[in-house]
Parts: structure tokens; C-alpha cells; sequence
């Protein structure tokens, strides 16, 4: 118990375990920038295909599927490293020519699972709060994993944005690095305050200034309602 995210699970919890299954080496060609991936990761050192963009280069390889854990890239091992450092790896590739990767297929229980009923109204959480079905589980490299409100429409549209831009720069959408840096840079004033919050957030990954200031302009057009 002492292990679990919060030390504790309440009767409303949905517990999710990755347990190992196939492991696949795949050749993929890079014919284009971007590779259509959006990868997360557990806080831990592992990281996970959290979504494929249809149509792109690795929707064309039907054995790369969404939830499988990146483990080697063109045989470097990769476990340690945080979602934006592998996803760095995969943009700085060179184009057209191919790489291989090495992956672990999670066992499924499930082939699909059904949406919860929407009916009944809301559920009362183990704190007594009304839950609004809006909750969102975000987990944290350092800190508890915390169930939060959804994002409000500016954090959504900032995301957006931001997303937006981290693909033209590395090639590779990324949400969850996306809200990492909109958090970062919703109180500060100006963007030196931005980028020395960034580089403290973010270790060394030694964004451009030019990509950090766009980025800086996207979060205040969000704050002032022009996207």
C-alpha cells in the first residue's frame, strides 16, 4: 500500500497496470518530419505511445500500437529518460532513411471498454466533494499524482497552441509536455521569468529563445482570449 500514488484507494478508483506482453523490434523508414507520435510517461523512466496521428508515418506500421513502451532506439536504451528527451531522439533522426525500435507490448485484458453511464447525476468522492465527471488523473515526475479539474478553456486552447508548436519544432506532438510548460508559464510576468522557469522545469533540454518566446506568446494570447 505504501507504494500506491496516494497510500490509499477509494471505492471510486480505476487502478491501471501495465504488465509486460509482446516485446516487437520494427524497421520504420522516416520519410517525413514528423512522425505522427505523441508520447507520454510514468514519471519513472518509461515511456509509452500515447496516441499515432492517422495518415502518418507510423500509422503505416500496424505493428506500432498505441500504449506500447518504447524500450531501445536504433538499439540505445531509452528506459531512464523522460517523454520530450525520447521524443527529441525521434525528431533529430535524420530524414529518409530508416531506424528500428524496440518495444514492449502491454497484456490487454480488455479489447474495449464501454464508456461509463453518464446517468444518476454526480458521485459523491471520498472527501465529501460532489464529483462533477470532469476529473482528470494527472501524474507528476515529482510530487503525488493529483485527480484534477478538467482543463479550463484557456489551458485548453494554450495546449493546443503550444502543441501546435512543439510539433513544428521537434515533429512530434506532445500534450503532456505541452501542459508541462503552459503551467510553468502561467504566472510569470515576462519571458526571461518564463524561460529560467522552463530550464528549471525541464532539466537541460535547451530550447532556442525563439521557440521559447513563441511559445511565451501563445500562453499570453490564451490569457488575453486572442485564440
Amino acid at each position: 500500500m505504501d507504494k500506491l500514488l496516494g497510500g490509499q484507494i477509494g471505492l471510486e478508483d480505476f487502478i491501471f497496470a501495465h504488465i509486460r506482453g509482446i516485446k516487437k523490434e520494427v524497421e520504420v523508414m522516416k520519410s517525413e518530419d514528423a512522425l505522427g507520435l505523441t508520447i507520454t510517461d510514468n514519471g519513472v523512466g518509461f515511456a509509452f505511445i500515447k496516441r499515432i496521428k492517422d495518415g502518418s508515418v507510423v500509422d503505416g506500421v500496424k505493428v506500432v500500437c498505441i500504449g506500447d513502451h518504447i524500450e531501445c532506439i536504433n538499439g540505445k536504451n531509452i528506459v531512464g529518460m523522460r517523454h520530450y528527451e525520447v521524443a527529441r531522439m525521434l525528431k533529430e533522426l535524420p530524414r529518409d532513411q530508416s531506424f528500428t525500435l524496440k518495444l514492449v507490448e502491454p497484456m490487454k485484458a480488455f479489447e474495449m471498454l464501454e464508456p461509463r453511464s453518464r446517468g444518476g447525476g454526480g458521485k459523491t468522492s471520498g472527501e465529501g466533494k460532489i464529483a462533477t465527471g470532469r476529473e482528470t488523473l494527472r501524474l507528476r515526475s515529482k510530487g503525488p499524482a493529483t485527480v484534477e479539474e478538467m482543463p479550463t478553456e484557456f489551458e485548453e486552447k494554450a495546449v493546443k497552441k503550444v502543441d501546435d508548436l512543439l510539433e513544428s519544432y521537434m515533429g512530434i506532438r506532445d500534450t503532456e509536455l505541452a501542459a508541462t510548460m503552459v503551467e510553468v508559464g502561467r504566472e510569470k510576468k515576462n519571458p526571461d521569468e518564463f524561460a529560467m522557469a522552463l530550464d528549471e522545469a525541464l532539466g537541460d533540454f535547451a530550447f532556442p529563445d525563439e521557440f521559447v518566446f513563441d511559445v511565451w506568446g501563445a500562453i499570453g494570447d490564451a490569457k488575453n482570449a486572442r485564440l
